[in-house]
């Protein structure tokens, strides 16, 4: 008899077809950062009901060029340019809110109004899981960096905006979250007082106007109060709802990504495709389309092994023709030729569906090019990426050598329009890594990116 109720049970349940619900497309860095994600978000925004960001805080720095304006972007999505889509700010996020008004204030004077009704340019940010980034975590940044300036004779190179302090107080279980602050306020300042004390014990020249900080929250969460939305029953909803589109945006890099980047000079978050499910809520069936998106060389901000960086003229002159310098910081980027073995690398965590290739305009004016496919050590080949940092800073980069197509690409709208040795330069870069190229940017504005397919 149970053996036929059980049949009976799995007859009527094999009818059941789930829905699996509308794909969620992704654009994740595919380097150290800075590849022009916010471009490619911008470009795919246009046609997006929906654009989400998954992780990070507002130590990224996302820049976006349409009609001749520029717009940089650090916790609001890149997306939100678009009058007909909604932002959407997951709980993977670490928020200042200070940062995130000051910005949202910003991009008001540039003609970005944020409404609570989805009218146009709404932004919803998530509920729960939502760990609030404070002053005195930014203070706490910058002492980590000097404590270990002092003690190691380096430092992590961070924005010294908070981010590390923050996830940290998150795996703790003491972080404070955007549920907790639309609560209890009461029972809120007793848990940011507690984590004031915890902190001064740690550090005594820690300074905190606490009340002060406690009045500007009061203040603040009557501000985003309207914002706030349940993120897990919003997505669900998005993506089993009416046919959308949708969008993730990743913040950092592969390279940087807590687990896989090059430790310990990495962000605090989960920046690879893993970081979009637990950052959003959403099932890893609902990935769709992944986009890294990379330079056509390499650069870095702050400290760290960079195998292909060039300390000589050619760095320079890319750092100059390329403007490399960090949208957050202000710092100059490092700059050095296109290193493939980090991108098959991303590829093998994310599994990249295609790739936008970025400022290949920026190598107009070279007579030859160099593209790094493997690493040495002691004059043998590594079939891997080296883990450990002090193997990675040994490495020797075995080149590709490329002849320079010296001709201006800056004006070049479809493929056919690139001089012969650029298509060469592009069709290497991606055989070898295995991905197909989508698009190929040659300047800073939304028209200059060459869509292949």
């Amino acid at each position: 008899i149970a053996l036929l109720t059980a049949h009976a049970l799995f007859e009527s349940h094999s009818n059941i077809k789930a829905f699996s619900g509308n794909k969620v497309s992704v654009v994740l860095g595919a380097q150290w950062g800075d590849e022009g994600k916010g471009k490619v978000v911008d470009l795919l925004a246009t046609e997006s009901d929906l654009v989400c960001r998954c992780q990070g805080g507002n130590n990224a720095g996302h820049t976006v060029v349409v009609d001749e304006k520029e717009y940089d972007f650090h916790l609001l999505p890149s997306g939100i340019i678009n009058t007909k889509c909604t932002s959407f700010i997951g709980n993977g996020v670490v928020i200042h809110l200070p940062g995130l008004f000051e910005e949202i204030d910003k991009n008001e004077k540039k003609g970005i109004f944020l409404v609570v009704e989805n009218t146009y340019n709404e932004i919803i940010i998530k509920v729960h899981l939502f760990v609030s980034v404070f002053d005195f975590h930014q203070a706490v940044d910058g002492l980590q960096e000097l404590q270990r300036q002092a003690q190691e004779g380096q430092n992590i190179g961070t924005t010294k905006k908070g981010i590390g302090p923050t996830y940290a107080c998150k795996a703790s279980r003491t972080g404070l979250r955007i549920c907790d602050l639309m609560a209890d306020f009461s029972e809120f300042s007793s848990r940011v007082k507690n984590l004031v004390l915890q902190y001064q014990s740690m550090f005594p020249a820690l300074k905190v106007e606490v009340e002060s900080e406690l009045k500007k929250l009061k203040d603040y969460a009557e501000r985003i109060r309207p914002l706030v939305r349940d993120g897990v029953y919003f997505m669900y909803d998005a993506i089993h709802g009416s046919p959308k589109k949708i969008l993730a945006e990743g913040a950092n890099a592969a390279l940087l990504d807590i687990d896989f980047g090059t430790y310990p000079f990495v962000t605090s978050s989960n920046c690879t495709v893993g970081g979009v499910c637990t950052g959003l809520g959403i099932p890893p069936a609902n990935i769709g389309d992944v986009y890294g998106v990379s330079k056509a060389y390499t650069t870095r901000v702050g400290i760290g092994a960079f195998p292909t960086e060039q300390l000589n003229a050619v760095g320079e002159l890319l750092q100059t023709r390329g403007h490399e310098v960090g949208v957050t910081t202000g710092r100059k980027r490092r700059c050095g030729w296109l290193d493939l073995v980090i991108l098959k690398y991303a590829h093998m965590i994310n599994g990249f569906t295609a790739i936008a290739l970025t400022k290949l305009d920026i190598l107009d004016v070279l007579d030859e090019i160099k593209v790094g496919v493997a690493y040495k050590i002691n004059g043998k080949r590594i079939p891997y990426f080296p883990a450990n940092m002090e193997v990675l800073q040994k490495v020797e980069v075995e080149y590709e050598m490329f002849s320079g197509w010296k001709t201006d690409t800056s004006a070049a709208r479809k493929w056919n329009d690139l001089p012969p040795k650029a298509q060469n330069y592009i069709r290497f870069v991606e055989n070898h890594i295995g991905v197909p190229i989508k698009w190929v940017g040659v300047g800073k504005s939304r028209e200059c990116m060459i869509q292949m397919f």
